[in-house]
């Protein structure tokens, strides 16, 4: 199975030379519960790739990003349609999250920025029958529900922590593909250029207290592909 990877966070240089794209944290997050698959990384935001075709791919995963649904990037368009488009040929959809947003925002669900601000470093979340840490960054949530999604993970920052849909789409807030390591590092690097030193104390301090499993949600993501890939080549 052939999954596309849409890289949508941005990766000023020299600032965070040396450190994993998002696309390079994906691969290296699921490639061990889905050893199977060939990943195709397209760069949309910091190279300006053009973005595939519903036809180029058997599965769909789409990053993390600096960005807000609403904000008008020359992608963002172009992206709800892609989503629309992947939906009709029944292929599926998996979104971290900005990639959780904007396929909740596409399908009549709602994104705003989130009324408690910025959330950073590491957070509990209730999947139902157990509970986990999770790696977070982000400053939008989804405000109303799709109506052909329901919630699979919730927390008490973000009571729509993860989704699932009546179509081939999952979707999930947190970031299970960030290493606690990368986070640790664009924390360092970041002081004073797009994070505040106060944001930083309370993010590391998190992330001291929490115990984030390695390759959390990857045996059940891998399975989603599984399931819904067409082609197993």
């Amino acid at each position: 199975m052939e999954i596309a990877i849409l890289d949508l966070t941005g990766h000023p240089l020299p600032m965070l030379g040396n450190l994993p794209r998002a696309s390079d944290l994906i691969i290296e997050w699921l490639l061990p519960s889905l050893p199977e698959a060939k990943f195709k990384c397209f760069d949309i935001a910091e190279k300006k790739q053009s973005l595939p075709h519903a036809t180029d791919f058997d599965g769909l995963l789409i990053s993390g990003s600096e960005h807000g649904v609403y904000d008008f990037t020359s992608w963002n368009r172009p992206l709800r349609s892609l989503l629309i488009e992947t939906k009709a040929a029944l292929k599926p959809i998996f979104g971290i999250c900005y990639g959780h947003q904007i396929i909740a925002d596409t399908f009549g669900g709602r994104v705003e920025k989130a009324d408690i601000g910025e959330i950073i470093g590491a957070k509990r979340f209730d999947f139902g029958s157990y509970s986990a840490d999770a790696h977070v960054w982000h400053k939008d949530q989804v405000s109303i529900m799709p109506p052909q999604a329901r919630i699979t993970a919730s927390a008490l920052h973000c009571p729509v922590g993860a989704l699932n849909y009546d179509f081939p789409a999952a979707s999930v807030q947190f970031h299970p593909e960030f290493s606690e390591f990368q986070l640790r590092e664009l924390f360092r690097r970041g002081v004073d250029h797009f994070l505040k030193k106060e944001q930083v104390l309370v993010a590391v301090e998190s992330l001291d207290k929490a115990n984030v499993c390695v390759g959390l949600r990857a045996e059940e993501t891998a399975a989603f592909y599984r399931k819904y890939c067409r082609s197993t080549v």
